[in-house]
C-alpha cells in the first residue's frame, strides 16, 4: 500500500480553516416531561420538531421524570436498554442522529443525541448523579447530568425531580442547591456543575403558584392572562431571593400550567374529593412545575490575550463590550398539549447556540483501506491529528450506516493489539476476514476514545461487498460472518 498517498489525503484534510469557518450557529432541543411510569406513545413527531419546517436541531437533550423503575423494569433496563431509550433512538436514528451518552437513575433519564457531523467534536463525554431522596440514601428525587466538551465549549446538561407539594418549596431549593454543590465529574477543567460555560437546567422542579384560589388559577389560566400568575410562581419568587440562581435564565411562562391533568385529556385534575381512613384526597391546583432553564457562566478577561500596546500618547478609547465566546438564544419554550399519557404535559425549550469552533479538525481521521470482503483480510488505516490521552483501551468499531449509539457496533478491533504498521503519520489496524459481515452493505468505521469516552473520528461510509461463501438465505445482514456480535471477554461492553 502507498503510504505517501495517505498522508497526502490526511494533510489535505487538515487545511487551516478561514475564521468564518471557524464560527457556528447550532440548534439545540431540550425535552422535559414527566412520563409517570407510563410506556412511550406512538409518535414523538411534533414534541421533537420531527414535522417543523424550520432547520434540523443539531443536538437533542431528553430529560424524563417517573420512567417505570419497578424492580423488574429496572433489572431488565440494567441489561437492555429501557424502552423510552430505545424509543427515542429508533425515532432519531434514521434521521442522522447518534447518541452519545444517557444516564439513569431510578425513574430519572437523561439522553444525549447529536447530528452524525457533530460526534467527533464532541467530546470528553461524563455523567453524574445526586440522590436527594429520603436523605439522600433514595434515587427517587435527585439530579442526573451530562457535561461534555462541544467544539471546545464546555457544556452541562442537569435534569432534576425535586420534592413535590406546596408547602415544600424551601427543600426543593435546598435540594437543588445541594446538587450544583456535591455533584463531581472527574476532570481538573470542570469538576463541579457550575464550572461549565453553559448549564441547561430542566425536569419536574415542582415549584408551585403559591397563595391563589383554585377558582382564581383557573378563570386566569382559561383567559390565558398567564402573566398574572408569574409574581406567585415559587420558583420566580425564588429567582428574586436565592444568590444562587440569579444568573439562571428562563423564558416567559407563555404557556398553560404544566401539572396536573387527567390522563388523555386537556382537562385539569377533577377527582372528587372523598375521605377514607382520615386521608383527604383533594385536588391539585394547576401549576408550572416543568421548566427549562440555562445559565451562561461570564468570560473571564484575560490580560494574556491582548496585544502589548505601543508607549504613546492617545485619546482614551471607551470602553469595549467583550463579545461573548458562546451566545445561547431562546427560540421557543413550549409546552405540548397532545400528549395525554401521565398528568404532566411535556415542555420543550428550542436554542440557538453562537460559538467559535475551537475544534474545527477530527483528532482522528481514520478510513478503510482497499475493497472489503469476508473473502479476506481487511486494513484500517488511521492517523492522529493533535495529541490527545490515547489508552491501550481505544478501539475502533465496525458500524452499519444509521447506527443508534457506540454500542451498535458490528465488531471492532483494539487499536493496539491490531496494530500491523506504524510511521510518524500513519497506523494500520489489522481486520480478521472473520470479523467482516458475509452478506455486505454499507458500513462507516469509528474511533472510540476511553479516556474521553466519545467517538473522536468517523470515516466516510464504505461498501463491504457480499461474500462468495455467503448463504442464499438465514443469516441477517448484522450478523458477522453467519453468528450474532460477539461477546468477547474484554469487548468495549466491559467499560
Amino acid at each position: 500500500m502507498d503510504l505517501s498517498r495517505v498522508s497526502d489525503a490526511v494533510r489535505s484534510l487538515t487545511l487551516r480553516k478561514s475564521d468564518s469557518e471557524k464560527k457556528g450557529t447550532f440548534r439545540l432541543h431540550v425535552v422535559t416531561w414527566n412520563v409517570g411510569t407510563a410506556p412511550p406513545p406512538d409518535d414523538v413527531s411534533s414534541l421533537l420538531l420531527l414535522d417543523s419546517e424550520g432547520a434540523a436541531p443539531d443536538v437533542y437533550v431528553i430529560g424524563l421524570q417517573e420512567v417505570n423503575s419497578k424492580v423488574l423494569n429496572f433489572i431488565s433496563d440494567m441489561t437492555f436498554d429501557d424502552p423510552w431509550s430505545s424509543f427515542f433512538m429508533d425515532t432519531l436514528a434514521p434521521l442522522g442522529y447518534v447518541k452519545l451518552t444517557s444516564i439513569r437513575m431510578q425513574g430519572l433519564l437523561l439522553l444525549v443525541f447529536a447530528q452524525h457531523c457533530h460526534v467527533p467534536f464532541i467530546r470528553d463525554i461524563q455523567a453524574s448523579y445526586t440522590r436527594t431522596g429520603i436523605y439522600g440514601y433514595w434515587g427517587n428525587k435527585g439530579g442526573v447530568s451530562v457535561r461534555l466538551s462541544f467544539y471546545g465549549h464546555l457544556i452541562c446538561f442537569l435534569n432534576c425531580h425535586l420534592p413535590a407539594h406546596m408547602e415544600y418549596a424551601s427543600q426543593r431549593l435546598d435540594d437543588f442547591e445541594h446538587i450544583l454543590e456535591t455533584q463531581e465529574f472527574e476532570t481538573e477543567t470542570a469538576p463541579r456543575i457550575l464550572d461549565h460555560k453553559v448549564l441547561f437546567w430542566f425536569g419536574d422542579l415542582n415549584f408551585r403558584i403559591a397563595d391563589h384560589g383554585m377558582h382564581f388559577l383557573r378563570e386566569a389560566i382559561s383567559n390565558k392572562r398567564f402573566h398574572l400568575l408569574w409574581e406567585k410562581d415559587q420558583l420566580n419568587m425564588a429567582k428574586k431571593k436565592e444568590a444562587f440562581l440569579k444568573d439562571f435564565q428562563e423564558g416567559p411562562l407563555r404557556f398553560k400550567p404544566t401539572y396536573k391533568y387527567d390522563l388523555h385529556s386537556d382537562n385539569y385534575d377533577s377527582r372528587e374529593l372523598r375521605t377514607w381512613l382520615s386521608f383527604h384526597g383533594k385536588k391539585r391546583k394547576p401549576a408550572w412545575t416543568d421548566r427549562i432553564l440555562w445559565r451562561v457562566k461570564g468570560d473571564a478577561h484575560d490580560a494574556s490575550d491582548q496585544e502589548a500596546e505601543p508607549e504613546q500618547e492617545a485619546e482614551p478609547a471607551e470602553p469595549k463590550e467583550p463579545e461573548p465566546s458562546v451566545r445561547v438564544t431562546l427560540e421557543s419554550y413550549a409546552s405540548h398539549m397532545s400528549y395525554g399519557i401521565s398528568d404532566h404535559k411535556p415542555v420543550t425549550g428550542t436554542f440557538s447556540l453562537e460559538l467559535k469552533k475551537l475544534h474545527t479538525n477530527p483528532l482522528v481521521i481514520i478510513q478503510a483501506e482497499g475493497e472489503w470482503s469476508a473473502d479476506w483480510d481487511a486494513l484500517v488505516t488511521y492517523s492522529t491529528q493533535e495529541p490527545f490521552p490515547s489508552s491501550t483501551w481505544d478501539w475502533i468499531g465496525l458500524y452499519k450506516v444509521g447506527f443508534r449509539s457506540h454500542m451498535d457496533y458490528v465488531t471492532y478491533m483494539w487499536v493496539k493489539d491490531d496494530e500491523v504498521s506504524c510511521t510518524d503519520e500513519v497506523v494500520q489496524v489489522y481486520v480478521s476476514r472473520d470479523e467482516i459481515p458475509v452478506l455486505g452493505g454499507e458500513f462507516l468505521l469509528c474511533y472510540f476514545s476511553s479516556n474521553l469516552k466519545s467517538i473522536i473520528g468517523v470515516s466516510p461510509p464504505f461498501q463491504i461487498s457480499r461474500s462468495m461463501s455467503a448463504p442464499q438465505e438465514g443469516v441477517t445482514p448484522e450478523s458477522v460472518n453467519g453468528m450474532d456480535k460477539p461477546d468477547l471477554l474484554g469487548s468495549p461492553d466491559e467499560f
